[in-house]
């Protein structure tokens, strides 16, 4: 991994501010926090207390996010400003069994925000954007490593509350666990998390439009997940791993893992683990 210079570090941590994020980011509403525990516990009170106040797409971001939280309730911190931490608002006009897809929705909008700065980025199903970066195996990451992460948590009846963690300037040794990457340990060049945060929005704007409309959104995510391929051990809640090739997913976002015999599993959640690098 490389180390970013020490100015591009000091201007990407420099705090952000509603005023000059306002006209950069395509969202009817962007709020700033100086410090939050999580974007996501915030948005989700604020909201449901005043859901006109939250109109579709609104976004919420903290400079400094001091207990993110993660799938299954795993914490997130990371040093001031290093990070871009924001949850979005979302009311997709879909039905309500269809918000299932929202994390791949999400995810998909931020593996392509980061490919527009020139980083090889995929997801690893169900929640995850990683980069194939590593230089030794990791075991259950093979050599990829996580840059971002996405929890999604439902809002009242038709809203989701999407919220997205994108390691920004962290150097090797500030990331919290050695399967994490950075922009910066990366090699991009481009750390500043304004104008990352307006290439998010565009990217969550596009992708919920077109998953509104019908478009093909199962097979823009297959595109883009690393996993399928993989030989995967999958655990999930209350069972034994399920062990195979991850093959496809379903209409309804479930990952199809295909077994040594031929026979299939669809698994609605888990925490997919590498089976070869």
């Amino acid at each position: 991994m490389t180390t970013p210079p020490a100015d591009a570090v000091a201007r990407s941590r420099r705090p952000l501010a509603a005023a000059t994020l306002a006209g950069r980011v395509p969202s009817p509403r962007v709020e700033v926090l100086e410090r939050s525990p999580s974007t996501n516990t915030r948005l989700l009170a604020d909201a449901t207390a005043d859901p006109g106040a939250w109109p579709h797409l609104s976004v919420l971001v903290a400079d400094h996010q001091t207990a993110g939280r993660g799938r299954a309730g795993r914490g997130w911190v990371t040093p001031q400003g290093a990070a871009l931490t924001a949850s979005f608002l979302l009311r997709p006009d879909v039905p309500r069994e269809a918000l299932g897809w929202a994390p791949l929705v999400t995810g998909l909008a931020a593996a392509r925000a980061l490919r527009r700065l020139g980083v090889g980025a995929w997801l690893k199903w169900p929640n995850d954007v990683v980069v194939e970066a590593g230089a030794r195996d990791i075991p259950g990451w093979g050599r990829w490593r996580k840059a971002a992460g996405i929890l999604c948590e439902v809002a009242g009846d038709d809203a989701v509350v999407a919220g997205v963690g994108i390691n920004v300037s962290q150097a090797a040794g500030e990331l919290p666990v050695p399967h994490a990457a950075s922009l910066a340990t990366l090699g991009a060049t481009a750390l500043d998390r304004g104008a990352l945060l307006s290439l998010l929005a565009a990217e969550v704007r596009d992708a919920v439009a077109r998953w509104q409309a019908g478009g093909d959104v199962r097979g823009e995510v297959e595109a883009v997940t690393a996993t399928l391929g993989w030989d995967v051990a999958v655990d999930v809640p209350g069972g034994a791993p399920v062990v195979g090739r991850a093959a496809r997913l379903t209409p309804d976002g479930a990952l199809v893992v295909t077994g040594a015999r031929g026979g299939e599993r669809i698994v609605l959640a888990g925490d997919v683990r590498v089976r070869r690098g």
